[in-house]
């Protein structure tokens, strides 16, 4: 039986903005390099009315190759906008959306659609909107001008973008451990991503650095009443990850999205807020880099064969993180766990079956299984509502198995509140152990990694 979930209605305001703004135009991007960074700028227009440039800074690094290839750039600089552009485009809806700088095939046009909808699917939803993919977007180009796929050979370089949580550190450490040449990605680095890299032996200097400015247009929009809500993020990343394993050289992006980013997050549906990590993405966008943009570089998701659970037992070995990773949002500008957001709950019964309490306790700053104030929030988690947290959290299958094991391993004078809530058949946790056995020995085959990729992770999980 679900909870109940309260959704607002701005159906109303979505349709009168519409009528307000009848159309969005991407007008120009630029690719400026200086003597020590490159710069790309792009310039939106949202019905004569606003017009936005939101501006991307990358450092120049020694490992970027003397003479990247420009044409590459050029069309991936296009690409970032084409990302950039929904953001901006959320904020009315115009149903109208032109494309000044090229012209995009039907079948591109088509891909950008259905990247546009499903990875605002939970704005959509969330928001109380009522658009179908047919008749939310009319993309039309007012350009001439196309783009050719550009073939080329890249060295062996492995790019790894780093968020600060749990995920990039276990790719990070099991990468560099084995050998591989690793360069991290960083966007808008913070405390987490600094402390993760230096933790993995690296520095500012062996680490690509990216700056994302959102125009202050956009926040006063939103501060004015606009529409607002989740975008698509790591499809922007997988854009300007492929800009600079251009600039280094590299041949592989290497993601940490597990298996688990697959599940939508509003049960019967298609909504997902993970969708930009969830396979189906990984599998559209190595289509689409490798079918119009480079056909030489390769996109994919190291931990895809995993689960949340195996990521966790792994992470719990490399404690030079332990200290300093965050997974949390809502404490990443201070670089703290909040302790209150489904994020944190979530990480911290993912470690508990793998970080004895005390550590766990150490980490976070106090014991979240014994904080009354998250019942609701482990409740979503488990599946009892309409929808899991819109957060990056995995299946309430692996919350089940993490909690039903806790539950069996903690001593009946110590239970904590949220462990005593739960409604534990007996049979459940006689059977807690084998369950999470079977979890950790797991290996989804729906992935994209060579052989010495794929290799080192069923290598990983097989260490006792």
């Amino acid at each position: 039986m679900y909870h109940a979930l309260t959704i607002p209605d701005f159906n109303k305001q979505f349709k009168a903005l519409r009528i307000e703004f009848t159309f969005f135009e991407y007008q120009s991007y630029a690719i400026i390099e200086e003597y020590d960074c490159f710069k790309l700028i792009f310039n939106f227009n949202l019905g004569n009315r606003f017009y936005f440039k939101p501006e991307w800074k990358i450092p120049k690094m020694n490992f970027f190759v003397e003479k990247p290839n420009k044409e590459i750039l050029n069309i991936l600089a296009f690409h970032i906008g084409m990302v950039e552009l929904i953001s901006y485009w959320k904020a009315a809806c115009p149903q109208q959306v032109i494309i000044k700088p090229f012209k995009l095939s039907n079948e591109q046009i088509n891909w950008w659609k259905k990247l546009y909808f499903n990875g605002l699917g939970e704005f959509f939803f969330v928001n109380g909107i009522q658009a179908t993919p047919d008749d939310f977007m009319l993309i039309t180009c007012d350009s001439d001008t196309f783009f050719e796929p550009v073939d080329k050979t890249y060295n062996e370089t492995v790019i790894v973008p780093v968020g600060g949580g749990k995920d990039s550190a276990v790719s990070l450490e099991l990468l560099t451990r084995n050998g591989f040449s690793v360069v991290p990605l960083v966007v808008n680095p913070r405390a987490a991503t600094n402390d993760c890299i230096i933790a993995a032996g690296f520095s500012d200097q062996d680490s690509l650095l990216m700056y994302r400015t959102i125009d202050p247009e956009l926040i006063k929009l939103n501060q004015a009443g606009f529409l607002n809500g989740h975008t698509p993020f790591s499809a922007l990343l997988a854009f300007v990850s492929a800009f600079g394993a251009t600039l280094a050289d590299a041949r592989h992006i290497a993601l940490s999205n597990e298996s688990s980013a697959s599940e939508s997050t509003v049960h019967g549906s298609n909504v997902n807020h993970q969708y930009s990590k969830s396979f189906e993405f990984e599998q559209d966008f190595r289509y689409y880099l490798n079918r119009f943009i480079t056909s030489g570089m390769g996109y994919f998701s190291f931990l895809r064969p995993l689960n949340e659970l195996q990521i966790a037992s792994l992470f719990s070995k490399f404690s030079a993180y332990h200290k300093s990773f965050k997974s949390c949002n809502a404490g990443s500008k201070t670089d703290q766990w909040c302790c209150n957001c489904p994020k944190c709950l979530f990480t911290y019964i993912m470690l508990s079956p793998f970080v004895p309490s005390d550590k766990l306790e150490s980490i976070f700053g106090e014991n979240l299984l014994d904080k009354e104030n998250l019942k609701n929030t482990l409740d979503e988690l488990l599946g009892k509502t309409i929808a899991k947290p819109f957060e990056c959290v995995g299946t309430t299958e692996e919350v089940r198995t993490a909690v039903n094991y806790i539950a069996q391993q903690i001593r009946t004078d110590e239970i904590p509140f949220l462990i005593e809530t739960l409604e534990i058949e007996n049979n459940s946790i006689l059977l807690a152990d084998k369950a999470m056995k079977n979890a950790l020995l797991q290996f989804d085959d729906q992935h994209f990694l060579l052989p010495e990729f794929e290799m080192l992770i069923k290598q990983a999980i097989d260490e006792k």
